[in-house]
């Protein structure tokens, strides 16, 4: 039986972003990564392009890239930073820096980040940083990354007090969703990016989560036709709310469900400790019961939700070593809290998202119920 990456490719699927002059595609598709016309749009025969990666997809898939990209730059160089979320900060961030002036990159230089949302967010912060804005292209490599992470131009480093608390809104030039690359994910990762899925189903698209109550484990055994659909309805969904608030305003807030609680664990627990995804899946559990508890949805949805987080291989329950009073400190400086308050996105309906605040005793006492025993 011929695996995933050795079917035939359809045509890529194309998905908008619309940002006025700042717009670009997301192309979705089997084996576009070794493609020379992927890469056209940005072609300068007298420019550098950078390839940044880390450690672990370097020697998958740099050379590919690097072959596909020669044909059009004048020169191609690569740089392996070290692979976790524990590296996303600035001292790794003037590796990019360090690499950039030592080739003497200049304005015309474009900056390729081919890896999951670590890579993409340090390399978008550098693009907008280095020499106040060059231009970048998103590969992502993880199914985190494709559905969420590389579109719509958040870019940032963590600090030790507050992930992605440094950071600019800055677009990229296109998405590049191979599909292919997910054949050697590992599965781990592959649940992490399923919770950034059920988000969009959960909060936006009642429709969407029950197609992934059907499909879940078809996309958990990288059926190809049900990624295409997967990734391309998120990309989707963020295309429209990124285009009416790109700046997170408001609308785009929402996009941020279970993320409130999610930073929580992963800086409670030390960045690294539990993937991105595994926080935020079991945060939009937490989210959704106390929605529940406010009378926002009803309790069966939140029953729902924990269902399908949990069949995508995802932790249901918080972390046995991070009490209530330690989730609310460090929800304080979550990017929504506003004079030191605290505002979580809840549910006000199935498939229907808001963000308001929540009295401090009924968070602590879902925080309390949904934490794993010692």
């Amino acid at each position: 039986m011929p695996t995933s990456s050795s079917l035939p490719s359809a045509a890529p699927a194309h998905v908008q972003i619309d940002l006025g002059d700042r717009s670009y595609p997301i192309l979705i598709g089997g084996n576009l990564l070794a493609d020379p016309r992927t890469w056209a749009p940005q072609a300068n025969p007298k420019a550098l392009a950078l390839v940044v990666t880390n450690t672990t997809v370097a020697p998958l898939y740099a050379d590919v890239l690097v072959r596909a990209l020669a044909p059009h730059f004048a020169r191609v160089c690569t740089l392996a930073l070290p692979d976790g979320e524990a590296h996303k900060d600035l001292a790794h961030l003037d590796l990019i820096f360090d690499e950039l002036l030592g080739q003497e990159a200049d304005r015309r230089t474009v900056l390729y980040a081919l890896g999951g949302g670590v890579v993409g967010d340090m390399t978008g912060f550098a693009a907008a940083c280095y020499m106040r804005g060059v231009p970048f292209v998103q590969v992502p490599t993880t199914l985190l990354a494709q559905v969420d992470s590389s579109v719509g131009g958040k870019t940032a480093v963590n600090h030790r007090l507050g992930k992605n608390m440094i950071g600019a809104f800055y677009q990229p030039q296109q998405v590049v969703c191979d599909l292919a690359v997910l054949d050697t994910l590992p599965e781990r990762e592959m649940s992490a990016g399923l919770a950034e899925v059920i988000k969009y189903g959960a909060s936006i698209d009642i429709d969407f989560l029950g197609w992934l109550e059907r499909h879940v484990d078809a996309l958990r055994a990288r059926d190809r036709a049900a990624l295409v659909h997967a990734v391309q309805r998120c990309c989707e969904i963020k295309a429209q709310v990124v285009g009416a608030d790109e700046k997170e305003a408001g609308l785009r807030e929402i996009l941020n469900f279970g993320h409130t609680f999610g930073h929580a664990i992963e800086a409670g627990m030390g960045y690294g400790a539990w993937l991105h995804g595994e926080a935020v899946g079991c945060g939009m559990v937490m989210a959704t019961e106390l929605s529940a508890r406010l009378g926002l949805v009803p309790t069966g949805f939140a029953r729902r939700v924990e269902a399908l987080v949990a069949r995508a291989g995802l932790p249901v329950r918080g972390p046995a070593g991070l009490d209530p009073r330690r989730y609310l400190e460090l929800m304080r400086v979550d990017k929504k809290a506003q004079g030191g308050d605290i505002r979580f996105v809840l549910l006000d309906g199935e498939g229907h998202a808001t963000v308001r605040a929540a009295p401090e005793g009924v968070v602590a006492d879902v925080i309390a119920a949904l934490t794993a025993s010692a």
